[in-house]
């Protein structure tokens, strides 16, 4: 699993942007991110208090990202977060992450950077031939 897990944080973080989305209220939201890390056998995310996604998670925690670098096959991968509190260096890495995206945080601590991980984790890798692979992350 470990591998699998690192595997498609590898994809993630290879690519400028990836997209999270949302449903809330039978109306999905989708945005780009970029934050993506393994950690005790989960995949963390980091996201702002006062950001949509953020609210919408905590209506409804269920989620899909979809990723795709030119020449590859795409990543979906679908679950539940998990808001937790990460390592400190999780932390540290999410806030450098974020303040070199341009948001404004003072600090790794300030409050405002929330983390969370994927829970009931599942992916599928396809391609434009129809083939696909599936991945259970848990």
């Amino acid at each position: 699993m470990q591998e699998d897990l690192q595997r498609i944080v590898s994809y993630l973080t290879a690519v400028p942007a990836w997209y999270l989305a949302t449903s809330v209220d039978n109306r999905a939201h989708v945005r780009p991110f970029s934050f993506a890390a393994v950690e005790d056998n989960h995949i963390w995310f980091c996201t702002a208090k006062g950001k949509d996604v953020y609210d919408e998670l905590l209506l409804n925690p269920h989620f899909e990202l979809c990723a795709w670098h030119p020449g590859a096959p795409w990543v979906i991968v679908s679950g539940k977060a998990v808001f937790a509190e990460p390592s400190a260096q999780m932390r540290e890495d999410g806030f450098r992450h974020m303040v070199g995206l341009g948001e404004a945080h003072t600090s790794a601590d300030d409050g405002l950077l929330v983390f969370f991980y994927l829970e009931e984790g599942k992916a599928r890798i396809c391609d434009i031939t129809g083939q696909e692979e599936s991945l259970n992350l848990q």
